[in-house]
């Protein structure tokens, strides 16, 4: 039997902690809804489809970049669809997939708690930065 060190066991059980967090769906989920433009997005596409230019427009403070990669991991995660119609310029359109629909009232009540709740956080943000640390 091989005895283990006290900083062998703290590595085996920080791996077991992050085996178990990655593999937690709530976690997964939160990680995806956390990127910055993830909310923003969901809301524009709420109302239907959008080209991409649209969306670009009306995140103006999204780069061109992060705007496409947070529109290929919406995709790739099943919540978006993307929709190429050969024209000339071509035609990209975007739109929540059934999915994708299916988050819009977690959305709204997440939205909801933080409109109700922003100006608690705000004060014990204050109450926390003003106090000795």
């Amino acid at each position: 039997m091989t005895t283990r060190t006290a900083a062998q066991r703290r590595t085996e059980s920080r791996l077991s902690y992050q085996a178990r967090f990655t593999a937690c769906p709530a976690n997964r989920l939160i990680e995806r809804l956390g990127d910055k433009w993830v909310a923003v997005l969901l809301n524009e596409l709420a109302d239907g489809p959008r080209r991409y230019g649209d969306l670009a427009r009306a995140i103006a403070g999204a780069s061109q970049k992060m705007l496409t990669e947070t529109l290929r991991h919406l995709e790739r995660d099943g919540l978006i669809s993307r929709t190429v119609t050969p024209a000339v310029p071509v035609r990209v359109d975007y739109a929540l997939t059934d999915l994708g629909r299916s988050l819009l009232p977690v959305m709204a009540v997440m939205k909801q708690w933080a409109e109700q709740n922003i100006d608690r956080i705000d004060s014990a943000r204050e109450e926390y930065d003003a106090r000795d640390h």
